[in-house]
Order: structure tokens, then sequence, then C-alpha cells
């Protein structure tokens, strides 16, 4: 068995090297500001209800309602992640190695 030379497998060596490293720090990221903006939304709502509570502002939820569902719906959220994963995977020895170290990366995040 003939192994090849260095310089030919390098390169492919070099982007899976590189896509480990980068998922894995893209995925702990997201996390991490995925909590901050969670705990930034969830307060921001705190003070919104507070300031209804107390009379200082009229909120109008159906309206927030009617604008926030189509964000929310199943078609519109896979198609956000279909696109946000054919950006990730653009280069396919990247990706092979970027995609797994992402999810791994979100989960020790």
């Amino acid at each position: 068995m003939q192994f090849p030379e260095l310089q030919t497998v390098l390169p492919w060596v070099e982007q899976i090297a590189f896509g480990v490293v980068a998922g894995f720090v893209a995925g702990y990221a997201l996390k991490k500001v995925g909590k901050f903006v969670a705990l930034a939304l969830g307060l921001l709502f705190i003070a919104v209800q507070l300031l209804a509570w107390s009379g200082f502002l009229s909120v109008n939820w159906v309206v927030v309602q009617e604008r926030v569902d189509p964000l929310l719906r199943a078609e519109s959220l896979n198609q956000a992640w279909r696109a946000l994963l054919s950006l990730l995977t653009y280069n396919i020895p990247f990706a092979a190695a970027f995609v797994p170290a992402f999810v791994i990366g979100l989960r020790r995040g």
C-alpha cells in the first residue's frame, strides 16, 4: 500500500483542521450569544409589562403577535436554517469538519 505525498493531502488536512476549530468556536459563540439575547429579551419583556401595568404605556399585543408569528412558523425557521447551513457548508472539506464541530460547540457552550 502506497500512501500519498504529504504535499497532496496537506491542503485537505488544513481545511479539515480549520473547519473543526471554526465550527466549534462558531457553535460555542452562537450558544453564548443566544443565551444573552434570550436574557435581554426576557428582561425587556418584563420591563414592558411593568411599564404597562404601571400605566406608563399601552401595548397592543395583538399587533405584536401578528408581526412576530410569521417569523416563528416552521417553514420560516426551516428556510432560515437551510440558508445558514448552505452558507456554512459552501466548501465541502471544510464543511465536513465544520458542521459536526459546530454541533459540539453548541452543546458545550
